[in-house]
């Protein structure tokens, strides 16, 4: 067996990770499933009914940059992820740093960007992230 490029590459805490959305399409575990689970209550009931797998146009609001990303994770990103309940800190770490990637759009971050947000040690996080197994599509950026 052959090793991956992600094998090859030792990360260090400064190394940048992201959601890989292949990754969820190659498990074949339903995203959508998952970004309903991530909702406030309010949006809970309005998505109840509504059909998934709309892309709509998101605009950073850092770099005004315009892209196309899934309706779930746009209201995520900007009403539910701004809750005070959608992250506390009894959240599991890969939970954690997921739904801090997610709700920054998934621009990538290092370990030590997101042990300043989540309060965490980085040297965990990296342990965590760059382990064999692939934890919530959590990998990191390959150049």
């Amino acid at each position: 067996m052959q090793p991956t490029r992600f094998a090859l590459l030792k990360p260090s805490t400064r190394t940048p990770f992201h959601i890989d959305f292949d990754w969820w399409q190659q498990t074949e575990i339903d995203w959508h499933v998952h970004l309903r689970s991530l909702l406030c209550d309010t949006h809970q009931q309005l998505f109840a009914e509504l059909e998934t797998g709309q892309l709509i146009d998101h605009v950073d609001p850092v770099t005004a940059e315009v892209r196309q990303i899934d309706g779930l994770q746009h209201v995520i990103i900007s009403h539910c992820a701004q809750q005070p309940e959608f992250l506390d800190i009894h959240t599991a770490l890969v939970d954690a740093v997921f739904k801090v990637l997610l709700a920054n759009g998934n621009s990538p971050m290092n370990a030590e960007e997101l042990g300043a947000m989540l309060g965490r040690s980085p040297d965990i996080i990296l342990k965590t992230l760059s382990g064999a197994r692939v934890y919530k599509g959590i990998r990191q950026v390959l150049a």
